[in-house]
């Protein structure tokens, strides 16, 4: 007996309500990238070994897939990964095609990457990322665009979020202040976990760290104390936090130059906040002290969005890195962008029940034949309606009537045109609308209006 087949844990087949559905999310999130001037590049699915170890810390590490080599030489060819991210390989393009680029050059990419994670409900082995970047500038417009950008996508998916936002110089500042500046990437780390794993957890975790008693009681003003999203309608004002994290860190510069990028960050996004009270969805923003992102390669403002009606982790999250092209030699260039989840999307908007209605509909009308004859008839409409720019299908033989009307009703197919001796004789086709029952004789032209379809 053959073996049923299966998949690897943590992947998934996706059928075609999914794929509608899923284009729908990337086809909303590349129009609002090309808004902004971005545009798409692809890099491939495996990268040599060298170009991703140590570069997502040493929790990212341990995930990454490693592929096997075959077809070379095993001696002499390097070994190989499936990416972890979007960010990292498109660093190592930056640098290996830094002649042809225009800078800051803008990019964004839909590709899949590879985590060898425990598969869990909104965590996947494999899944999408919408990576947009922005590298070659300093400028914190870079920021803004990006809040505009996570604002403007989940307005057109009707998700109301909250995005979190911290400062990697914040948190070295802290660590310089708690006098444990070589503890950062442990501090980060571990607090990083605080939604996951609790208040506890995350202080047993910095003492293993090498953290003391004290220096862990003096953060505890910072873990105990996470934001929580404003109510709709309501704003947050972070010049308060950022007044008193002002006075917490006036020992440390670091620390107060990531004071002085949020306080323009926010100041950027209230002189740009729109007016239009109208939109679908509810966006703010919290300053969160509590957001660390652990990858090592952030340097500046970090991000995380939440969807707020749904309980599913982060489903947008990035930062700004100032040296991430300096590890394949090209040090001094900064950039920032940020990740779409497109797989925890999806499954906020399925739980919300946020997917436009219409998705599956993309045939408009099928044709349905009595007889060979009328099916070369059908064929021959068919062609000058695709010419039309109409979604046209013809059921491919001329059997019961009632399964050619069933395979419409099971596609959702709108309209269907049924083609017998008398439709033929006249030069016209019977059309059926498969939601009201009501039939009428029309001609070529008559469909040939696209418009016809649309009513």
């Amino acid at each position: 007996m053959a073996q049923k087949p299966s998949i690897p844990k943590g992947t998934r087949d996706f059928g075609q309500v999914e794929m509608a559905r899923r284009n729908y999310i990337f086809d909303t999130i590349k129009s609002v990238f090309t808004l902004y001037g971005f545009q798409q590049i692809e890099t491939p699915a495996m990268e040599n070994i060298g170009t991703l170890m140590g570069k997502y810390g040493e929790e990212g590490d341990k995930l990454l897939f490693r592929v096997q080599n075959s077809g070379e030489k095993a001696a002499l060819a390097p070994e190989k990964g499936l990416r972890y991210d979007l960010t990292v390989p498109f660093a190592r393009y930056v640098v290996q095609h830094r002649e042809e680029l225009s800078f800051p050059f803008k990019r964004f990419q839909i590709q899949p990457v590879w985590r060898a994670d425990r598969p869990q409900k909104g965590r996947y082995r494999e899944f999408y990322q919408c990576d947009v970047d922005v590298i070659g500038s300093n400028s914190l417009i870079g920021e803004l665009e990006l809040i505009q950008i996570v604002e403007e996508v989940y307005r057109r998916l009707g998700i109301n979020v909250c995005l979190h936002i911290n400062n990697r110089k914040i948190l070295a500042g802290i660590a310089e202040v708690i006098g444990a500046p070589d503890k950062i990437v442990d501090i980060t780390v571990a607090i990083d976990k605080l939604d996951k794993i609790g208040v506890e957890a995350v202080n047993d975790e910095l003492k293993e760290r090498g953290l003391t008693d004290d220096q862990v009681a003096k953060l505890q003003p910072i873990l105990t104390t996470p934001p929580q999203p404003s109510p709709q309608g309501r704003e947050n004002d972070p010049k308060a936090k950022l007044a008193e994290l002002r006075e917490f860190l006036a020992g440390s510069e670091i620390g107060l130059k990531g004071v002085e990028e949020m306080e323009e960050v926010f100041d950027l996004v209230e002189s740009q906040k729109s007016k239009d009270r109208s939109a679908q969805s509810h966006f703010s923003i919290e300053l969160d002290l509590c957001l660390a992102r652990g990858l090592n390669y952030y340097t500046g403002a970090i991000f995380e969005v939440k969807a707020l009606d749904a309980q599913i982790g982060s489903i947008t999250g990035g930062g700004r890195y100032d040296n991430l092209t300096g590890i394949f030699g090209l040090p001094g260039v900064s950039g920032v962008g940020i990740s779409f989840g497109a797989d925890r999307i999806y499954d906020v908007l399925t739980e919300l029940d946020l997917f436009p209605k219409e998705l599956l509909t993309t045939t408009q009308v099928l044709f349905a034949t009595f007889g060979s004859d009328e099916l070369h008839y059908a064929l021959g409409w068919a062609k000058e309606l695709r010419k039309a720019g109409i979604a046209v299908e013809v059921y491919p033989e001329p059997t019961k009537m009632k399964k050619q009307m069933g395979y419409a009703d099971a596609k959702g197919i709108p309209f269907v045109a049924i083609v017998g001796g008398d439709e033929m004789a006249q030069n016209k086709v019977m059309l059926k609308n498969m939601t009201t029952g009501e039939q009428q004789l029309v001609d070529l032209e008559h469909l040939k209006n696209s418009t016809f379809f649309a009513r």
